[in-house]
This record gives C-alpha cells, structure tokens and sequence, in this order.
C-alpha cells in the first residue's frame, strides 16, 4: 500500500454514490431515485433534473468539463462521446447546464458499431439510457454515466443490456422456487468476482514486436532458457517495478469505487492477477470494464504496457478471468450456501441440481460464451481448462449427491438413506471443497468458479448465460413443483431424478488429463475445440427458445451476435496473418541473410587467413540458416495462397472454418521454422525482442 494514503478517504471519491447522493440531495428525491435503483421504478423527469444539476455541480468541483454517456458496445470494449457542460448566454457568455433528459438519454450514431445487420449504415440513430443501479463517476476531466445502448428499433446493440434481462428473469424464477419453501425474500441478485490476470512487458521492448502491437499476442518467439518450469514465480515476492504499478493502480481503482483486494504473482513469469471483492454482476461487469482500461493506462505511465490477451505467449501460463458466481437474497442469504439445517440443505440441494442441469443441457452456451480467438489459444492449454464443460463438487459434496442418486448410506453422516428436507440429511461444511484448477466449473464452498472465461472478454456476457441457464432450469423446477400435491414427495423425487440424468456432467478428476478427452466422449459431453465449432451451435432450436422464452434476447439479437462474432474472428485471424507475412518478409528473413552475410564473411576472412582451416562449424551454421530461410519462405508463400483462398470465400462460417482447417495449421508451420531460426542468430541480428527479453525484463 503506498505510504501517507489514506484508503477510506480515497475510496469512491470519484463516484456519485449513495452517500453523495443523500449529501446533495433533498430526502424526497434521493428516496425516489434510490426507488428507481431498487425497484427499476421509472424516474420522474422533475426528480431527473434535480439529480442531473446535483451530479452536475458534484462532477464539476472534481474537475470535470464535460460528460458522456458509457456503453459496453459489441466491440468487446466500452465506448464514449463527448458532450461539454456549457450552454451559451446571450451575452455571448456560457453557463454550466446538464438537463435530466440529457441524464436518462443519449443518441449516439448506432451504425458504427457493430450490429450484425440490425442497422444500416443510413440508420444511424441507436439510444443510450442511464443504469441507475450503476453509479456515475468522474475520469478523465469527464463524467461518465453508465447506461445501455440500444437501436432506434429497440433491440440491445450491446452487452449490459442482456445482462439486466438475465439478472431480472433469475430474480423471478428464483423467487417462485423460495416462496415453496416459506421465504418472504423480496429480492434475488446475481453477485460477481472477477480475478483478472495479465501480463505485463517493457514498453520499448513492446514497441519493437509488431505482432505484440498489431495482435497482442506473440506470433513467433523460440522457447527462453527459463520458463515457468521451476515454479518459482506464483506468489513470489513483487519486484520494485511491478510494486509501484500495483500501488499507482489500486490507488486509481479505489478513487473509483472498485474494490481492489488481491494482488499477486502469477505462474508464469511477468504475469500477475488483480482480483476485487464481489459485488452485484452488472456492477462488477461496468468496473471490470473500468478496470481493464485503467490498467493499461497505468501500465504506461510506468513505462510498461499491459497485455490482456488470452495467451499473448506460446508454452506458458496464458490469462483468465475467473468469474466468481453466486446468487443471494435481499435479506443476505446466499443461496449456493449449503446452510445448517436439513431444511436449508433442501433448499441449496435444488438450486445445487438447478446449477447441474443448467450446465448440462447448456454446454454448448457456456462454451460459446468464452469463445474467442484468444481464448481457443488458451482453453487447453497451462493452467487452464479444456474446452469440455464439466462441474466440479469437491468429494464430500459429490458423496452426498451420489447417495441420493444411489439410494445408498451417507458414510460421513447418518447409516441410513438420505432423504430430502429431514434430520438425517447432515449439515453440510461450508468449506467442503478442495480446489481444482482444471476444472472449467467448480463449486468453491459459496459459490461457482467459471474458469474457462479470457482475460479480455467481458463478463457481461458470461454471466448473462449463466443467469439465463439457470434460470430457465429453475423455471422448469418451479412449473413443476408449484403444482405438486405433496410438496416434500415431489421435490425428493425430483432431486434424486434430475442428479441422476445429469451426473454425466460432474467430473472430479485432472482436466489436462488426455484421458478425461476419452472419458468425455464416453459420457456424452461435447468438446467444442473452437470459436467456429461453437458457434455453429449458437441458432440451435433449444437455444432460440431458452433465451427467447426469457426475454434475455430475441431470435433478431441472437441472429446478429452470430454475425458478428465470426466477423470479429475472421477480422481477428486476417490481421494475424497479414502481420506474420509482414514480419517474415520485412524482419525475420533479412535479418537470416544479414547474419548469413557476417557468418560467410567470416568463413572467407578465416580461409584467407588460414588456407588449411575447414571452418566446419561456420559452414554447418551457414548451410542450416539457408536451408531453413528457404523454408521459411516456401511456408510463407503457402500461407499467403490458403489466406487468400479464405477470404475469398463469402460466408464467415465458411471462412472461420477455413481459418481452423487450412489456415491455422499453415501459421504455426510456418512459425516452427521461424522459431528454430531465431536462436541460430547472433545476438546484434535478432529480429525482435526475445521471450527471454520479454518476460525477464521487468
């Protein structure tokens, strides 16, 4: 923690809260738009004009000019435009004005974002509307209001929106579960952790790999002396350099309301995590967001730049965001705690099996939902899931369902068999999981861990599925349940059935384990290795309904997120592979010809010298270089025609799985041998910073 700061003092100081907001505010207005936050209550446009000149004044005394409406575009980042504060008089003079309508609503032009067809380029005008439930705060001499982004036709032209349809369709399902079993709950939210991890690199260093710069991940590099094998980098003791960035960031991120809590090493060396303490998801979605940009804004002000790419280098640790996942009432009860009572333990039981089904029949959602061409680098790969969905209990979790399965006695507790919601169903420990870092769905005690999520993604999309799976199965539960005659029969009977068909989901073993592929594959579940695969499943009929019948999206939404993410992925694996030409072409090769220069030189000024020497060494030096040049330039020419070949093609799931088949396959060819020439050259005639460069240097 950096010295003489007072961090509750810092803390939120950039941000409309609550508490400004009742220092600002009359009692009728602030009780009104905490209403609105609460119960999603419309704001009356007098109360609107009353908390806009109060956020007004409020963000000008923090030095603010200017305001914006912040949206989460379809982009995968946020975006902003610009309006000053100032009107003018008719002495030519200007005042300071925000109305409340310019508060609630804004028109950004909808068309340069990406929309998979929804609007034209003629139809420009999409809609911003203020989030009330996520505060406004001051960045950048601007005050930024959260809002969603939506098309003048209506449909969600972003990813909060989704997000806030799946928290309130869990809400209403959650609750018709909670009224049968006597809970006078009002409310259900969905609350959220992410551990974000990244890298950082040098900045000069980071300046001369133009695959770093034009891809944010490495498309070359030879394998350092030192990697992570010695596992002597997760958790170690911070560097100075590193130190002072943590401390510049956490400072940054406390002004802004953002609980920054942990901060750590990660496994590979210049990785590290940052991870917050949870909050509700579409809150935690808007600061991760946040986040992310202020870390690679701080990251330059250290002279470092941060990488957020999945897998930004091959054959070591790549980055995630574990989502943390949890859901609680409004009168704190989490309802993925397992409780101390049977009748508790009944309760957590059906939202347990809720969780298993969800998972289930939804493998191919969660998989498209962290699908992305980082991400495929990564799901597989160190430290990281594969790309087969499966749930993780822990073993004395997985022993209780497993004996109500079997009808079988509980060892751990009672003789008898476990009946559901009386006395010898035992209390379950909170703490009554190990961890298990292979697994891309773990249950940790309280909550689920989704592992399988990329660094760079947004988790508003992530735990829109979630939210919706579930919620759709709980809906099913509740269908069911409500018309049951005899409430403790049914709900036993429905546990034990619905554990049994989805036990095939829950897996407990080594998920880098090759064997668990075979496995898979003998349970049924789907191992859908890529963004294509995935996507090819997205329109599936049971997809359309689930998310249909909620009202999270409609069939045009989805329709158009098809589009645009293999558009985003063709777009994505286009500028990889024009940039890996380019650097074979203008940086790999004529480097190999300058040090077969020196080395042939050398071979002559020796003979001259020496008549007699043989100079075997040199020429085996010499002879390899050429052999491997030429190589080089035989793959690259071969990459160049399948790239063209591909971009011909006029559908982008045809190009995406040509990408996959033909083209991916020809980059990493052609990688190998540049990565084999890389360590022959000469210290002065590397192309590029090495990975040792790179990962040592800070």
């Amino acid at each position: 923690m950096c010295k003489n700061i007072n961090v509750p003092e810092i803390f939120g100081k950039n941000v409309f809260n609550q508490q400004v907001m009742k220092q600002l505010l009359t009692t009728d207005t602030f009780e009104s738009l905490k209403h609105t936050m609460e119960e999603g209550t419309p704001l009356n446009l007098d109360v609107a004009n009353q908390v806009a000149d109060a956020m007004k004044q409020w963000a000008i005394s923090k030095g603010a000019t200017h305001y914006t409406h912040w949206f989460q575009p379809l982009t995968g980042i946020t975006a902003e435009k610009h309006d000053s504060f100032i009107t003018p008089t008719s002495e030519g003079r200007v005042i300071m004005s925000f109305s409340g309508k310019e508060l609630i609503k804004g028109e950004p032009d909808a068309s340069s974002f990406p929309s998979g067809g929804l609007r034209a380029t003629f139809e420009a005008r999409g809609y911003t509307v203020w989030d009330p439930t996520s505060y406004p705060f001051v960045k950048d001499h601007s005050l930024c209001i959260p809002t969603s982004f939506c098309a003048y036709t209506g449909e969600a032209l972003d990813k909060k929106t989704p997000l806030l349809r799946s928290m309130e369709t869990l809400n209403e399902q959650a609750l018709r579960i909670l009224r049968l079993f006597g809970s006078n709950a009002k409310h259900v939210t969905t609350t959220m952790g992410p551990e974000q991890e990244y890298f950082l690199v040098d900045e000069k260093m980071w300046q001369q790999r133009k695959d770093l710069r034009m891809t944010g991940r490495t498309l070359f590099g030879a394998k350092p002396c030192k990697g992570q094998e010695m596992d002597d980098q997760y958790f170690a003791a911070i560097k100075p350099r590193i130190v002072e960035y943590m401390e510049d960031l956490n400072q940054e991120l406390w002004s802004l309301g953002i609980y920054a809590k942990t901060e750590h090493n990660e496994a590979a060396p210049a990785q590290h995590e940052m991870a917050p303490i949870f909050t509700t998801s579409n809150l935690a979605s808007d600061q991760n967001q946040l986040t992310m940009e202020i870390m690679k804004k701080v990251a330059r002000r250290h002279g470092m730049v941060c990488l957020l790419h999945e897998k930004p280098f091959a054959g070591v640790n790549g980055s995630g965001k574990h989502n943390n996942w949890s859901i609680a009432t409004d009168e704190g009860e989490n309802l993925f705690a397992p409780g101390k009572t049977p009748r508790e333990n009944a309760q957590f039981l059906l939202f347990l099996t809720a969780v298993l089904k969800a998972v289930d029949e939804n493998q191919d959602l969660l998989r498209i939902t962290v699908a992305s061409a980082g991400n495929d680098h990564r799901l597989g790969g160190y430290e990281a899931p594969p790309a087969i969905m499966s749930i993780y209990l822990g073993e004395e979790l997985e022993a209780i369902l497993k004996s109500i399965k079997d009808g079988t006695p509980y060892a751990a507790g009672s003789k008898q068999k476990m009946d559901i919601g009386v006395d010898v169903l035992p209390a379950i420990p909170k703490d009554s999981t190990d961890r298990n870092r292979t697994s891309p769905f773990a249950f940790t005690g309280n909550r689920f861990e989704f592992r399988s999520v990329g660094s760079s993604l947004s988790i508003s999309g992530p735990n829109t599925t979630l939210n919706s799976i579930l919620a759709y199965a709980l809906k099913q539960y509740a269908d069911k349940l409500e018309k049951a005659k005899d409430f403790e029969k049914e709900l036993q009977n429905l546990i034990k059935d619905e554990i049994t068909k989805h036990w095939k989901i829950v897996f407990d073993g080594n998920g880098y384990d090759s064997s668990w592929l075979e496995e898979a594959e003998r349970r049924g579940l789907m191992n859908l290795k890529t963004l294509p695969d995935a996507m090819a499943r997205y329109l599936d009929e049971k997809n359309i309904r689930l998310y249909t019948e909620l009202g999270v999206y409609t069939k045009t939404e989805m329709e158009s997120h098809y589009d645009i993410k293999l558009e985003k992925y063709c777009g994505i694996l286009n500028i990889e592979v024009e940039t890996m030409l380019e650097m074979i072409n203008k940086d790999i090769i004529p480097c190999a010809f300058k040090y077969m220069r020196e080395v042939a030189n050398t071979i002559a000024d020796i003979k001259n010298a020496i008549p007699p020497a043989k100079c075997a060494a040199e020429t085996a030096l010499l002879e390899k270089l050429s052999e491997l040049t030429d190589t080089l330039a035989n793959k690259s020419e071969e990459l160049s025609k399948k790239h063209s070949a591909a971009k011909q093609l006029k559908d982008n799931m045809k190009i995406s799985m040509e990408y996959v088949q033909k083209v991916i396959p020809a980059m990493a060819e052609a990688r190998a041998i540049a990565d084999e020439i890389e360590p022959l050259l000469g210290e002065d005639f590397k192309p590029y910073p090495s990975y040792e460069d790179l990962l040592f240097s800070v």
